[in-house]
This record gives C-alpha cells, sequence and structure tokens, in this order.
C-alpha cells in the first residue's frame, strides 16, 4: 500500500490525512510526520475549500494523544473479579482465541443471536468502523441498530425535505443572516465559525444563535434566543405565524414547492408570538424581531445542529424549523435555505465493507441506545430473543456515554457476560471487560472518510507504525471470521487498503491511491440539486408541511400533523423543578481527549451552571459541592453560578469520566433511555431533575 503523499512544507516532512472522529468537519488535516513511529504537528489543510486550514484544538495537539504513555499496547486477560482491574497479559492469539471460543460458546447455548457487535463513532472511516456488520452478517449475530447521534434529527429533517442535504455549507460566506440552531459550533464544527466569520467580515452578515445557554457560539452572535430546552418547535412556530401575518411568506414559492401552504396558515392562526413566549421562555418582541429579520433576509442559511433535536419532541422540532425557509422561498437564493448534514449526497457501496450478501433481515436488531435494558434481559428491549452473552465492542465507551448509566453498569457486571473491547485506552469500558485488545489510532491505518457537514471524501493512508502491538479493526475482524469458521466469505481475506480501494471504485469514485494523490473529491451538487429546485425528494417533489411521519418510523402515532410544539418532553415538577442539558464540552469529544492532559486541566472539573436566582433560593454559593439527580441516579458535581440560562434549566457541559466525579458515576445517570419518537434515538438533552447542596 502507498504512504500518504509528502506534501511541501519547507523542511518539514508533513502528510495528508483526515480527522477520523465523531465530528461533521471531517477536518482535512496536515500532519507533520518525524519519523516512521512519530508525528510532531498537526494543522488544518489551507487549500481545502471547507477545512481552510482551520482545526479544532483537540486534534492540533494530537500528538499528546498518539504519544500518550497510557495507550493500551498489548492484548490483556482479566484475571480477577470484574472491575477490579486485575489483568495480564497474553499474546494476540490466545486473546483472540478466547474470544472466539467464548462466541461459540455462547452460540452454542442460546442461538447466535446472543452475540451482539457492539461499535459506533469512535472513527468514522468506512473500514475501520462499519466492517463489525460484515463479522455480524456472516455468523447471524444479532444486528445493531444505530441511534445514539443522528435518529431524532434525521427523522425530523427527511420529513420536510426527504433527503438528507442542504445548501453547501461554503454558501455561509455569501448570506446575509446565519442562523446558528441548537448547536455550539466553537465547540463542536469550528469550520462553520469560519464561513460565518467571512460573512460578516466581507457582507456585514447577522449572525443569531439559538441555544438554551450563552455558550461561545452566542457571544459570537448578535442575537441569542436563549430558550427552554425542548421548545425550538414552539418558537419556530411562533416564527411561521408572523411569516404568514406579515406579508413575509413566499406564496409563489409555497404554491410551486409545498405541500398545503393554505392547512399550514390555517393552522398557525392560533399560535401567535404570545403563544410561543409561554412555552419557550422568550419574550414575544424577540420573536417577532426574529421573524421579521428572517422574512426579509432572502439570503438566510439555517445551519441546524443535532443539539435541539435530543429531545423526546426532537424529530418534530427539527421539522419545525426546516419549514423555515420552504414559507420564505430562501432556497430560491445562493446563500439561503438550510443544512443539517450532507449524508446523503454520496454514493457509497458499502456491499462489500458491510457484507450485505450475508445480512439477514430477520435477525433481530438492538437498539444502541438501550444497552442498559438490554443486558439486564428487559424482554422488550431483548425483541423477545433470547439473553445477550457475549459482546465485541469497538469505537465506543458505553460504560461512560450512554443514558440511563446505572442500569448499563449492572448490565455490565453480569458474571454470564463476556466482553471483548477493542480500544486504544483502558476505558471505562474496557476496565469490565474479559479480554482487552490494544487498538490503532487513525494515523496507524488505512481508511476512506466522507464528512456530513461538507461535501468531500478523502483518504486516510496509514502515517505512522502503531505502537506495541496495537492493531487495527480490520485485523480483528479477519482473524475472528477465521476462528469462527467465516473466514471464506467475501472481504475477510482482503486488507484494509484493500478493501477501501475495491469500496471506492464499486461506487464509482476514484480507487485509494488516485485520492490519496488528489487529497479530496468534492462531491458537492449543483445549485439547483443542492437548493431542492428540481423539486424535494418525496414521491410528490415538494416540500412537506405535513410529514408521513408513518414512512419514517413505527412510534409515529403521536407525532403532530403540522409543525408544532410536541409537549412530550421530560417536563419539569415540583419533585424535579429543572430541565438539564448535557451539552459538549470544547475540549472533550465524547469519550475521547478526556485522557489527555491538556483537555483534563482546560476543562478542570465536572460543574453544572447555575442560575443565580436557582442558587440564592437553594443556598448554593459559586462552586459549592452539589448533586443532581432524579430516579434514575444522582450525580456529584460542583456549581457555577451562569446567568446566561433561564431560571428553572441546568447546563453540564460533559462528558466527563465517571471518575471524575465525587460519586464515582456521570452525568448519564440521569439521562434516559427511552425510544424517541418516531424512530428511537437518546433524549440526551431531555431530562428533569432536582438539585441540592452537598456536604
Amino acid at each position: 500500500m502507498p504512504m500518504n503523499a509528502t506534501l511541501d512544507k519547507g523542511s518539514a516532512r508533513f502528510v495528508a490525512s483526515a480527522c477520523p472522529h465523531d465530528c461533521p468537519s471531517t477536518c482535512a488535516l496536515e500532519v507533520e510526520r518525524l519519523d516512521a513511529h512519530t508525528i510532531g504537528r498537526v494543522r488544518g489543510a489551507a487549500d481545502n475549500s471547507y477545512t481552510a486550514g482551520v482545526i479544532c484544538a483537540k486534534v492540533a495537539r494530537y500528538a499528546e494523544r498518539v504519544h500518550h504513555p497510557g495507550r493500551l499496547l498489548r492484548p490483556l486477560q482479566r484475571t480477577g473479579a470484574r472491575g477490579d482491574g486485575s489483568y495480564r497479559e497474553i499474546s494476540w492469539d490466545a486473546a483472540l482465541d478466547e474470544v472466539a471460543e467464548a462466541f461459540l460458546k455462547a452460540e452454542a447455548a442460546h442461538g447466535a443471536e446472543a452475540v451482539w457487535p457492539y461499535h459506533y463513532a469512535g472513527t468514522m472511516g468506512l473500514v475501520q468502523r462499519k466492517g463489525i456488520y460484515r463479522l455480524a452478517h456472516a455468523k447471524g449475530y444479532s444486528r445493531f441498530q444505530e441511534t445514539i447521534c443522528v435518529t431524532i434529527s434525521q427523522a425530523g429533517y427527511k420529513a420536510g425535505c426527504g433527503r438528507i442535504t442542504g445548501t453547501d455549507p461554503r454558501e455561509m460566506a455569501k448570506s446575509d443572516l446565519i442562523v446558528i440552531w441548537g448547536t455550539n459550533a466553537v465547540h463542536t464544527q469550528v469550520n462553520v465559525m469560519t464561513h460565518v466569520a467571512r460573512a460578516r467580515k466581507e457582507r456585514g452578515a447577522k449572525v443569531v444563535v439559538i441555544d438554551p445557554y450563552r455558550n461561545a457560539t452566542a457571544e459570537f452572535g448578535d442575537t441569542h434566543l436563549m430558550l427552554r430546552p425542548g421548545t425550538d418547535g414552539a418558537l419556530a412556530v411562533g416564527v411561521m405565524h408572523v411569516l404568514f401575518a406579515e406579508g413575509y411568506a413566499d406564496w409563489d414559492y409555497m404554491r410551486r414547492y409545498t405541500d398545503c401552504p393554505e392547512a399550514l396558515e390555517a393552522h398557525l392562526k392560533d399560535r401567535p408570538p404570545e403563544w410561543a413566549a409561554e412555552v419557550t421562555g422568550l419574550s414575544v418582541q424577540e420573536i417577532v424581531d426574529f421573524a421579521r429579520l428572517y422574512g426579509r433576509t432572502e439570503r438566510s442559511y439555517l445551519r441546524l445542529g443535532y443539539g435541539f433535536a435530543r429531545q423526546r419532541n426532537g424529530a418534530s422540532n427539527m421539522h419545525a424549523a426546516i419549514c423555515l425557509p420552504a414559507i420564505t422561498g430562501a432556497w430560491r437564493h445562493e446563500g439561503g435555505g438550510a443544512l443539517y448534514v450532507n449524508g446523503d449526497i454520496y454514493h457509497f457501496d458499502m456491499s462489500l465493507i458491510e457484507g450485505h450478501a450475508m445480512r439477514d433481515e430477520s435477525i433481530r436488531a438492538l437498539d444502541q441506545s438501550r444497552i442498559g435494558a438490554v443486558l439486564t434481559g428487559d424482554a422488550e428491549a431483548l425483541h423477545g430473543g433470547p439473553p445477550v452473552t457475549a459482546m465485541l465492542i469497538q469505537n465506543t465507551n458505553p460504560m461512560m456515554v450512554a443514558p440511563d448509566l446505572n442500569v448499563v453498569h449492572r448490565g455490565f457486571m453480569r458474571d454470564d457476560l463476556f466482553t471483548c473491547v477493542h480500544e486504544q485506552f483502558m476505558t471505562e469500558t474496557a476496565q469490565v471487560a474479559d479480554i482487552v485488545l490494544p487498538a490503532t489510532t487513525f494515523l496507524e491505518h488505512d481508511d476512506i472518510y466522507k464528512s456530513g457537514g461538507h461535501q468531500h471524501i478523502m483518504m486516510g493512508p496509514k502515517v505512522i507504525e502503531p505502537p506495541g502491538e496495537a492493531r487495527e479493526n480490520h485485523y480483528v475482524f479477519r482473524e475472528l471470521a477465521q476462528r469462527l469458521g467465516v473466514g471464506d466469505q467475501p472481504g475477510f481475506a482482503m486488507s484494509a487498503w484493500e478493501m477501501a480501494d475495491e469500496t471506492l471504485k464499486m461506487s464509482g469514485y476514484p480507487g485509494a491511491a488516485e485520492l490519496t494523490e488528489m487529497r479530496w473529491l468534492d462531491c458537492q451538487p449543483g445549485f439547483e440539486e443542492a437548493h431542492f429546485l428540481n423539486g424535494f425528494a418525496h414521491a410528490d417533489g415538494r416540500f412537506h408541511f405535513a410529514p408521513d411521519w408513518a414512512a419514517i418510523g413505527p412510534a409515529h402515532a403521536v407525532m403532530p400533523k403540522l409543525p408544532d410544539h410536541l409537549n412530550i418532553i421530560d417536563v419539569a415538577t415540583a419533585e424535579h423543578p429543572f430541565r438539564l442539558v448535557t451539552a459538549p464540552a470544547r475540549n472533550f469529544l465524547n469519550s475521547s481527549f478526556t485522557e489527555t492532559p491538556t483537555s483534563a486541566k482546560k476543562e478542570r472539573r465536572p460543574e453544572v451552571m447555575v442560575h443565580p436566582d436557582d442558587a440564592e433560593r437553594l443556598g448554593i454559593a459559586e462552586g459549592a459541592p452539589v448533586s443532581l439527580g432524579n430516579a434514575r441516579g444522582e450525580v456529584a458535581l460542583h456549581a457555577t453560578l451562569f446567568d446566561g440560562l433561564q431560571p428553572g434549566v441546568l447546563i453540564v457541559e460533559s462528558i466527563w469520566p465517571n471518575s471524575a466525579f465525587d460519586g464515582g458515576i456521570g452525568i448519564n445517570a440521569v439521562t434516559g433511555a427511552d425510544a424517541v419518537p418516531p424512530n428511537g434515538g437518546a433524549a440526551f438533552h431531555d431530562t428533569a431533575v432536582w438539585l441540592r447542596p452537598r456536604n
């Protein structure tokens, strides 16, 4: 396989790569290779039209993570009680033999569905992330329903537009109004801010941020609409009322491109800004001013995030928000329209990587977000099937990041559960595993990457040799397949490079060597397609104000017929008077980077943001130890007084390791794992809790 091409950076030897982490930016990188085992600086590719030379600080100091002394270097076998930290080093062959034997034992006792390969987005590379499906399909193991991240938001966006695409994100630089809705882009999508800043500098563009608290992105904006969590749909509906009532609705556009504008106008009559203000906690004037600004600005760009959809009414909220440009006709204009992610612009043929020819749709698919219920034997979560008694876990840390964490922990402590964790560090999940395998980072293996937040695909060839005996995911799939009797099935004899090359060519893209030389391929559709001017992706070619929710998910009965405030959130009560949002911290990315000293130092400690009025009423001082909780669990942390949120709202920027909390359990001890309508998902930002001082 060819090494990555060396870039001309003076005396330094830089090579091209792509960021693998769970972030829509998927930045084009330039990595300084000091020798075959060592990297130095990491920077954004200045000539990539989206990355534009800008990357987050976390990845810029990636050498701190790659060369961390805590990297796992050799396979480990548990020797003591589960979770007590007792392990011994063993060989790769011995470790894989143990895993295969445990899987075969589980299959013999309960059938193949007793084995559940479990993964997620610790790497976004297609070969290393998705190859676990090939093993599962070859063996007939329980399938994996991905719900923990995008299921809710995608349901809402697709309900309106029909496909997950939108305006070229580079067009933000050509906008006159950019609305950053439900995403703290300064923390999580730094490249968004590059193009927003350009629009402000070159066009005098206005920036409106819609978020429950005054975060770094809100501080950048000209206007911050600081609404209550879970009320975004009500805000959107109140804005729609003004757009119709004050003549900002583009009837020519709606009659050509939308399904039922007259019915929508009638529906909105009794949802004026006063109604929306009561629900959201915003003032009537704030709602009216925003509606008028949006309505009179042709080049208005909605940059929609994941955060505001991580509510039990999240799909409805997303659908309500995406209705706005369909009312004003903003899609007509360059710099206008909306983007959530660009996932449907690609045409990857994943059949080889995922083993589609071996897939059996009759085999149960277990919900990733309900791992606690699955592992504690909930019959509904198990679809009435056998218990899960063996797991292979890659690219995720459910003992820290999964909802309803106390139940998850109980499930992992079962004596009859065998777990193999393939990881870069000794995570909380690795600490309860029977076998721990050392994993490579993205710089130590080959893979393909595609972006959600922009429009490029990139090849990420191996840059350096892995430390110790760390090995790639693809190696584990191949070796287990041989031991489990399916090694002759398609794909298992190929290297990762060969699989990437074949997948690219099967998909109609340049092969791996050519893509490496190109560095990236721009897949952005043309203006007409990106702006839906050739029609929306429904059978009637129209945007749907009245979605067919039944076509999106089975739990559709509760969904509103037209955009509305769907009041199914975890409402505040006398017993649980606060609404909690677990927002992303700037220096962490899910559970990644929590192990690096600089990130941990910058974040300091787990804290909860409390409005000063609430703190005074409860007798809580700045920095005081506090607890928050509900029926699911209790979390111990410290208070920071902050007036950049509404009273009755709490913010905990996370995700911190469980060990960082005084009580030894992390913030997801209080978040729920119940499936969100219409198609599942985890409502991480929809949690009612109590708060009290802690001695």
